[in-house]
This record gives C-alpha cells, structure tokens and sequence, in this order.
C-alpha cells in the first residue's frame, strides 16, 4: 500500500472538512454520529459510522481494504470491553 503510517482512531470535530472531502470524492453522504477513520500519513483514506457500518472511502487510494480494517475493528469492540465514544459529529434527522 504505502510506506506511511496508518492510524485507525474515532473521528473528532477536526476532521469534519477531511470527512466532507472524502464523502465529495466518494459521491456519499458524509458520515454522522461515532465515526471511526483511517489515515495515512496525514490523509484520511477511509471511513466507517460505528452504528450502521456505512462506509467511504477514497476511490483514487487503494482504500478498500481499510474499510475491511475499520469494519474489523468495530466488530472486534463491540464483542469486547469497548468504551463509549463521544458523540462529536452531528446526526441527521
């Protein structure tokens, strides 16, 4: 994939433009609630809501298998010990 450093970390109010962006490049609606992100290097590549799964991703990076990552993980917190987010970004009615 890349050389970079990859972190998967729960979004906050800093990334809402990067989330925007990668919703625009994605021809999706960007995520709402506890969202979880992978970034690269600097960038954020990918990103799943906690509740429902729904993913996005950008289409020009070999994302797909991050969103894999990200799904993996939320499934693997929900199974164990798993500490509550809090709610940072804003849900739609």
């Amino acid at each position: 994939m890349t050389d970079k450093a990859l972190t998967i970390r729960p979004a906050d109010l800093a990334d809402l433009a990067a989330l925007d962006r990668l919703a625009e490049l994605d021809s999706a609606s960007p995520p709402t609630g506890d969202v979880l992100v992978a970034e690269v290097g600097d960038e954020l590549w990918a990103a799943v809501e906690v509740d429902s799964g729904a993913a996005i991703a950008d289409p020009f990076r070999p994302s797909a298998d991050l969103v894999d990552l990200l799904r993996a993980h939320l499934h693997e917190g929900a199974r164990g010990q798993r500490r509550s987010l809090k709610r940072l970004l804003p849900r739609v009615a």
